[in-house]
């Protein structure tokens, strides 16, 4: 049946006080399953479910360094919606930011702690997925993520090209995950990272010797933990978590 996307793992330097800041932007709420985590999710949500990717922040010592290689796309419903998150999102602490993207009709922007993030303008696509239009990963081949991750997950594929690939949720419904051509190869250890989980009953180490046949590769932390971290094609990190 294979795993679902069901959470991005961002590291933080104050999980709480980002935590914060995102729970703010998002209109979800923020609660912690132990020190140094801060666990975000729509207010009701029943943990997992295809109608939102939630979101976890993790303490870490490490500043970041480079540009994200993963970063979320807010969605809104109108222009004026737009400049009004905008100003909003500044007024909590986010900031513009300049990646190179020139004239385009989103506003790009970093978290307090200067992760990036896109605030699109108005588009019928992203009309009912949530405030999280879009988990974006930059890579090299979208056409060989769309397929590696359309047969790692339940996933589905809807659009496949050079530049740009989406899928989204089996269900239909929820955020879409877009893998977006760019030429900058990875070099560091993603500050964030995509988190899958199995079905209740799976094998999660059947399931990780499946996604190694499929491409994947397993990465050593050098440490115990419960979970599995692997790397996609491209050597993005991710962790396959325990069934359930």
């Amino acid at each position: 049946m294979g795993t679902r996307l069901v959470q991005v793992n961002m590291k933080a330097l104050d999980d709480s006080a980002l935590g914060r800041f995102w729970a703010e932007a998002l209109g979800w709420e923020m609660s912690s399953e132990g020190p140094g985590v801060t666990n975000l999710e729509p207010v009701g949500f029943v943990y997992p479910d295809p109608v939102a990717v939630v979101v976890d922040l993790v303490l870490s010592s490490e500043p970041k360094t480079v540009k994200n290689r993963v970063h979320l796309d807010l969605a809104t419903a109108t222009v004026e919606e737009q400049e009004e998150m905008v100003r909003r999102l500044e007024g909590l602490g986010a900031s513009r930011v300049d990646v190179g993207q020139g004239e385009v009709p989103w506003v790009v922007m970093g978290d307090p702690e200067g992760n990036e993030f896109c605030v699109l303008e108005p588009r019928e696509i992203y009309r009912d997925t949530g405030p999280v239009a879009a988990v974006v990963v930059d890579c090299l081949d979208p056409r060989g993520m769309a397929g590696f991750w359309g047969r790692a997950t339940d996933w589905v594929v809807h659009e496949v090209g050079d530049e740009l690939a989406r899928l989204r949720s089996g269900a239909g419904v929820g955020p879409y995950l877009e893998f977006v051509r760019t030429a900058e190869v990875k070099t560091v250890w993603n500050r964030v990272h995509l988190d899958v989980r199995p079905y209740p009953g799976d094998d999660v180490e059947v399931e990780a010797e499946r996604l190694q046949e499929l491409g994947a590769s397993a990465v050593d932390l050098g440490q115990e933990v419960s979970w599995r971290v692997l790397a996609d094609p491209e050597g993005n990190e991710f962790c396959l978590l325990a069934p359930g």
